[in-house]
């Protein structure tokens, strides 16, 4: 064989070999991704149901070691947990040994310590469950069990970095004031028949207390991350001004993204695609008051941003606050996993996920059906974003692999 034509037989070569690499190992390892996605689905459909039980099997830890053992810089609880129920009871029956005003914020809360030594934040119901709070997206007092919502709606996406949470019934009278700090309990008021108390926070005022029916006050508890983890604050590069008449950048300039993207720790690593996780799931919840953000400290951009503090959420089912999605139709990029997951969620799956994961919950039902339905329809608009996004710009430059290997030591 001549030389010409073996320099033309070895490139034909090579041309049929990166093909293959390129179209054929790249496509079995995309599916064998989607596979696993489909697979990962599937488990956390068959572990919705919690049910609250105090029975620790194999272990001689308590519920509160288990748990802060879950955290890792990704995660703060693994996709397998069956040990979940009896954290869960844990929290909503053990009993409280003191009682004192939430840590610094603008809306009312207090912050419980339970028997174990085991911190919570206490948010009082406010609103019924088919009250609806009109005005900004922000409007309104925390939602206690959108916290709740939140919550199952975080172990739904496959997310796993909402604090647990779970509703609880306190007696005021016999449980709060008798182990209440002098501060606290400088807040409690009877209102007729009620006890009532508005604590410490920048908008808590007397002529505003949060009510019990009669001593009997409901709520949610929040499990507090384990001290070993201490947070780090940041600002959200899409937080609002809360200034009439004044507009942030993003809300105006729609190249924003680009200049985000050349900023730490947006620059690298998966804090960006973070910001697009968490403003899917805020979409979903309707919570447009993500201004703040935290990670785990001097992380180099590595730990996930957790989702703390959802309970400026499911105020009005009729709202659907498109601005919350800017980062995804502005960066015009989202997880594969994310993509997938959201997809496996059509067509009435979220709705009937979230109903079978709230409803061992002791406040069931959490949420009103109007808010259910709203889930689904605000998934139907996520879809339809990314979707123009690919349209625009190709699927191969929107659907973004980055899948990092959690482990639990």
């Amino acid at each position: 064989m001549k030389l010409k034509q073996r320099v033309v037989l070895l490139a034909i070569l090579l041309v049929i070999f990166i093909f293959t690499k390129v179209f054929l190992i790249d496509n079995l390892d995309t599916s064998a991704a989607n596979r696993e996605d489909q697979r990962a689905f599937q488990r956390m459909l068959s572990g919705l149901r919690v049910a609250l039980d105090p029975r620790l099997e194999h272990t001689l830890q308590s519920p509160w070691e288990i748990a802060a053992q879950w955290v890792v810089p990704r995660e703060v609880y693994p996709e397998d947990t069956p040990e979940l129920g009896a954290v869960m009871h844990a929290m909503t029956t053990k009993k409280i040994v003191k009682a004192d005003v939430g840590y610094k914020g603008t809306q009312l809360k207090a912050l419980l310590i339970l028997e174990g030594g085991q911190k919570v934040v206490f948010k009082p119901k406010r609103y019924a469950r088919d009250y609806i709070v009109e005005g900004e997206p922000y409007a309104g007092y925390d939602r206690h069990n959108a916290e709740v919502a939140a919550f199952h709606l975080d172990r739904i996406l496959g997310f796993r970095r909402a604090p647990l949470v779970v509703g609880r019934f306190v007696n005021l009278r016999t449980e709060i004031k008798p182990v209440a700090t002098e501060q606290l309990l400088g807040t409690f008021m009877t209102v007729g028949n009620n006890t009532c108390f508005y604590g410490k926070c920048y908008y808590c005022r007397e002529t505003e207390p949060a009510c019990a029916d009669g001593d009997i006050m409901e709520g949610s508890v929040t499990l507090w991350l384990p001290d070993v983890w201490p947070l780090q604050k940041h600002r959200h590069p899409w937080g609002r001004t809360y200034r009439e008449g004044k507009l942030a950048r993003w809300e105006y300039d729609e190249s924003y993204c680009d200049a985000v993207k050349k900023t730490s720790p947006y620059d690298s690593g998966p804090r960006l695609l973070d910001i697009i996780d968490t403003a899917i799931f805020d979409y979903l919840i309707g919570n447009a008051d993500r201004h703040h953000y935290e990670s785990f400290q001097d992380d180099e951009g590595a730990s996930m941003l957790i989702l703390l503090d959802n309970a400026k959420s499911f105020g009005n089912p009729a709202l659907d606050e498109r601005s919350i999605l800017a980062p995804l139709y502005q960066c015009c990029i989202i997880r594969v996993s994310t993509w997938n997951r959201l997809n496996y969620l059509k067509n009435g799956v979220l709705k009937s996920a979230l109903k079978t994961a709230m409803s061992h919950d002791p406040i069931s039902p959490v949420l009103s059906d109007p808010h259910l339905d709203a889930l689904d329809q605000r998934l139907l608009s996520i879809l339809a974003t990314v979707k123009q996004c690919t349209d625009q710009f190709g699927p191969d430059v929107v659907l973004v692999e980055d899948r990092m290997t959690l482990s639990h030591l």
